[in-house]
């Protein structure tokens, strides 16, 4: 799938309860991100270029050194311009005297023109002498979409001081709706399931909320262009051999991180039994359990030098006990558990008879994947210090996929030992009633507040840029949270089976048995915050009153 360049351009305005911006929301029919609300932007066309003769405040030599291109920068920003435009009806530009674009100004009457295709912007500022000041843009942040959407973009995202006077409308076909908004009202309305927000969007914002007046937020994106873009293949071996691993490909981030020099020394796949050191003091060995629920196999973590600390010892396999003895050279002092599903702490009691050592987690909750055998010395409280050789672990406790679950991190080196709360490849299983929805979206909000570089699951290999595959999680959950509530209002009042076949009408129906528990977790999170209830075996949706 060829990934398209697009750009987009937040509109800032000042008010005298501080920073808003605009956003719009996409028509239900569209294919990509269908009702969300978003910043006005779309796809680079070819008439772009043809703009650069209208442009004026910056060169495209310099835009193009700031985004770490060779040259074009400024086709991006054209494109958000009349993006912009398109989709909301305000255009920034200004007349031969210099004076900024108003209401009143002819050229909004071929606003449509210009969506139809029937004109372009080059031609659109020749007929009606305008120039586009692109100093007045400035470059805040990169997003390449991940596989799996139906298009993917390599998105730049500007922002702008939006023109005094001119009114911000949507297009009625694109776009269904536009709001004003401060940026921490959007984000708390997305937590609440009240807007459907996408990954860029919320990141976007995340970096608004810092910031009191559109003067302050130009000063810092002018002086702070963001990072470039991991685009480059990586090198890495597969079988032996060789291999160009793109991003977004599983073994990526920790190719990337291991071989910084790109020498092609790190392997893209994970053989159960063999120890990789994935940071200083840290050693990651993988059970030889695979299948559909553990992927790869279980990980377990070996923290320490000369006396260690493991982190999930996994199954009762005695292969995988005895690699971790040879390891550690038996030298184990204390063993931790993020919980006690059946793939993650049955070995904990081989390992303290062999070695001795203390136990740490939180006792098994009721049900039939718990493993009853767990019997910690120590069940530590939230935020907790407990020290290793490769520095202390923050205990977090993160439930939702189990009442009991605990992540890990090391703060010196922002790790992350995520466990089953954060899972390689796929989303995690909240199976009611220990599994519980509404605490495992909060947790991984309660995630976003820790300093984290990297996460280290308990299936996969390392996963940088934390903040995205959280927000990934967090959309990813209320955007079907949000699809359940729309079924359930307009079948209110619904049976558990005709819900989830309506709202899971996009997998398909032999996993639809599954796909209940999910359904009835998210249920169960509306019904706690009130948004709807079940009576005699079937769910209504609650009504404002």
């Amino acid at each position: 799938m060829d990934i398209r360049p697009a750009a987009t351009l937040v509109l800032t305005r000042d008010t005298a309860d501080g920073l808003e911006v605009l956003l719009l929301q996409r028509t239900w029919e569209a294919i990509f991100l269908p009702g969300y609300y978003v910043f006005p932007g779309g796809a680079v066309n070819a008439q772009e270029p043809e703009g650069r003769v209208h442009m004026v405040g910056v060169e495209d030599a310099h835009i193009s050194q700031t985004m770490s291109l060779d040259e074009g920068g400024a086709d991006y920003m054209l494109a958000a311009v009349r993006e912009c435009f398109e989709e909301a009806g305000v255009l920034l530009a200004q007349d031969s005297a210099g004076a900024l674009v108003g209401a009143e100004h002819p050229v909004h009457g071929e606003r449509e023109a210009l969506f139809r295709d029937e004109v372009s912007l080059a031609q659109l500022c020749a007929k009606h002498g305008l120039m586009v000041p692109l100093d007045r843009l400035a470059y805040l942040s990169h997003w390449v979409t991940p596989p799996g959407p139906p298009r993917r973009f390599d998105t730049r995202f500007f922002v702008a001081v939006a023109p005094a006077g001119q009114v911000a409308s949507h297009d009625g076909e694109e776009t269904i709706d536009q709001v004003w908004i401060s940026p921490a009202q959007a984000l708390a309305e997305h937590r609440a399931g009240q807007r459907l927000l996408g990954l860029p969007t919320i990141r976007t914002l995340r970096v608004l909320c810092d910031f009191s007046t559109s003067a302050e937020l130009m000063r810092y994106a002018h002086a702070n262009p963001p990072e470039a873009f991991p685009t480059d293949p990586w090198p890495a071996l597969r079988k032996g051999q060789p291999v160009l691993l793109e991003p977004n490909a599983p073994a990526y981030d920790e190719a990337v991180k291991l071989d910084p020099e790109g020498e092609g020394s790190v392997k893209a796949e994970i053989t159960p039994g063999e120890p990789v050191e994935v940071a200083a003091g840290v050693v990651r060995l993988t059970a030889p359990n695979p299948g559909m629920m553990t992927g790869p196999g279980t990980n377990t973590y070996l923290l320490g030098f000369e006396r260690f600390t493991v982190i999930d010892p996994g199954p009762a396999d005695e292969t995988h006990i005895e690699r971790i003895l040879e390891v550690t050279g038996g030298a184990v002092d204390q063993v931790l558990v993020t919980h006690t599903h059946l793939d993650h702490s049955p070995a904990v009691r081989l390992l303290q008879e062999r070695t001795g050592c203390r136990v740490i987690g939180w006792t098994a909750p009721e049900g039939a994947s718990q493993d009853k055998t767990f019997a910690p010395d120590n069940e530590p409280t939230h935020e907790d210090l407990i020290e290793t050789e490769a520095g202390a672990l923050k205990v977090l406790h993160t439930p939702g996929h189990a009442s009991n679950h605990l992540c890990y991190l090391l703060p010196e080196q922002e790790l992350l030992f995520s466990g089953d709360h954060i899972m390689q490849g796929s989303t995690v299983v909240i199976n009611p009633p220990d599994g519980d929805m509404k605490a495992y979206v909060e947790a991984l909000y309660d995630l976003l507040e820790e300093s984290v570089r990297f996460i280290a699951p308990a299936h996969g290999f390392l996963m940088g840029q934390p903040e995205a595959v959280i927000d990934y999680l967090i959309t990813h959950r209320l955007s079907r949270e949000h699809k359940i509530a729309r079924v359930l209002d307009a079948l209110t009042p619904v049976s558990l089976k005709d819900l989830t076949a309506r709202a899971y009408d996009d997998v398909p129906a032999a996993i639809h048995g599954l796909a209940a528990r999910s359904a009835l977790a998210h249920l169960l999170k509306l019904e706690a915050e009130h948004r709807a209830f079940q009576k005699d075996d079937f769910w209504h949706i609650r009504r404002p009153e």
